[in-house]
C-alpha cells in the first residue's frame, strides 16, 4: 500500500465488503438460473427471484457506500466547518 493513499474507513470497507458478497451471490444465482433454463427444470423461478432480490441487495448496498462516504467526508472535515463548495465562492465579490 501506498503511504499517500488513505485507509478506508471502518464502515465504508463493510459497506464494500457486503456489495462484494452481494454480487458474488447475485452471479452464482444468475449462474443456476442460467442452467435451469437450459434443463427446464423447475428451479428457475426461484433462482430468479433470488436473483432480483440480489439485485435489489445490492443497489442498497452500493447507496450505503455513497452515504457512508460521504458521512466519514463530514466527519473527517470536523464539526463547525463548511461544506467543501461554501467557501468556495465570496457571495460579495460580485457586486
Amino acid at each position: 500500500m501506498s503511504a499517500g493513499r488513505r485507509r478506508m474507513p471502518d464502515e465504508v470497507r463493510a459497506a464494500a465488503v457486503r456489495t462484494g458478497l452481494f454480487l458474488a451471490f447475485v452471479l452464482v444465482a444468475l449462474t443456476v438460473a442460467t442452467l435451469a433454463s437450459l434443463a427446464h427444470s423447475w428451479l428457475l423461478t426461484p433462482a430468479l427471484l433470488v436473483t432480483g432480490v440480489g439485485v435489489f441487495g445490492i443497489v442498497w448496498c452500493l447507496l450505503e457506500i455513497v452515504i457512508s462516504r460521504q458521512i466519514a467526508a463530514q466527519r473527517r472535515r470536523g464539526p463547525g466547518r463548511d461544506s467543501p463548495v461554501a467557501g468556495s465562492r465570496d457571495p460579495w465579490s460580485g457586486r
